[in-house]
């Protein structure tokens, strides 16, 4: 069965620290409904357009949300499509880790990887080769030099190497394991063996969410770790390909350190923003106790907070940056509601005025 091979550093501890810190705090700060669901959403665009783009998908960030929304956007169906899938990928992901009962052990089963490859590429490869393993081998090139940068296992390989990956994800060896140190191993690990002709980064990436969620470690369901992978897709393959490429008589003496520490630090990141967002905009008790009351906001109310909450202020000056496409007098009856409220206060002359926070 896998073994694989790793130093807990005091990079990785470091990580995991920042990591389960900011995770306390964010599964405990009151956020009110409405931004929840406003941060669930933007989650959802981040996985789905970054999971994309890190890939080759030209769509812009806003061309995936119109997608997402379902309106009409000018491009090829193969990218369209790409959009859709990875959507739909994080649905079955949602699917799964909902219908798990937290007092009996739950399994990944070699069904479940393989409908997430087949959601990944649905319409974008050939049938024959949706929710398969391949059947011949694949090399990866450097997209410039044209160069070889990794050579998968033998595809003869491929349906005893991701058993073997089953087995040790299902094993009681890794229930003590950190869930993202378990989660960065399976998506080394799935990457390595290259199981399918297309398609294998996504599925990789979603299975390793799958194991945070499966595991817990969902956070609401707020993150997305996409993002830091688009932010320097460089960095990312290179790190899979130093660990991938190591000179070693047997995989199971490659060491995963280098990529251990490069996802955990991935993890800190993502949740470390979301855990100073969440606590900027997340209802005090002390003023939830004064309003006696949750207070949902709209879309609009809650950027005007949003924006507060970052620059100290919002002027008369400041609408056209926010509301492009509104009138004055509805910023401004938002602002009303705020105030009345208890959320926010008017500070200044008429010419200089300001809103700030209560």
């Amino acid at each position: 069965m896998l073994s694989p091979k790793y130093i807990i550093t005091n990079k990785i501890l470091k990580n995991i620290g920042i990591i389960d810190a900011s995770r306390e705090v964010i599964l405990n700060s009151p956020l009110i409904p409405a931004w929840e669901a406003k941060f669930r959403k933007e989650a959802v665009e981040k996985f789905v357009h970054h999971g994309t783009h890190i890939e080759g998908n030209p769509l812009s960030f806003e061309e995936a949300q119109e997608v997402l929304d379902g309106k009409e956007v000018i491009a090829r169906d193969r990218d369209i499509q790409e959009i859709i899938n990875y959507r739909n990928v994080l649905k079955f992901i949602d699917t799964i880790s909902s219908e798990v009962n937290p007092e009996k052990p739950h399994f990944i089963t070699n069904a479940a990887i393989l409908e997430i490859h087949r959601l990944t590429v649905y319409r974008v490869v050939d049938d024959e080769y949706a929710g398969k393993f391949r059947l011949r081998q694949v090399v990866l090139r450097n997209s410039q030099t044209g160069q070889i940068s990794y050579t998968p296992p033998p595809a003869a390989e491929v349906p005893y190497l991701v058993e073997d990956l089953l087995n040790w994800i299902n094993s009681q060896e890794t229930k003590d394991l950190h869930p993202v140190i378990k989660a960065a191993i399976v998506h080394y690990e799935l990457a390595r063996i290259h199981p399918f002709v297309e398609g294998n980064g996504r599925t990789s990436r979603a299975l390793a969410t799958l194991i945070l969620f499966l595991e817990n470690y969902d956070i609401r369901k707020l993150f997305s770790l996409e993002e830091y992978f688009d932010n320097d897709p460089l960095q990312y393959y290179l790190t899979l390909q130093v660990v991938s490429n190591q000179l070693v008589l047997d995989s199971s003496q490659r060491d995963l350190t280098p990529w251990l520490e490069y996802f955990t630090e991935g993890m800190a990141i993502e949740l470390n923003r979301i855990k100073e967002r969440v606590k900027r905009i997340s209802m005090d008790s002390h003023i939830k106790d004064r309003l006696g009351e949750q207070i949902e906001l709209n879309e609009r109310q809650m950027l005007i907070m949003e924006y507060i909450h970052k620059y100290k202020q919002i002027q008369n000056k400041d609408f056209r940056k926010i509301f492009p496409d509104y009138s004055d007098d509805t910023v401004l009856r938002e602002l009303r509601f705020l105030k009345k409220k208890g959320l926010i206060k008017k500070t200044g002359g008429t010419k200089k005025a300001a809103y700030v926070l209560r």
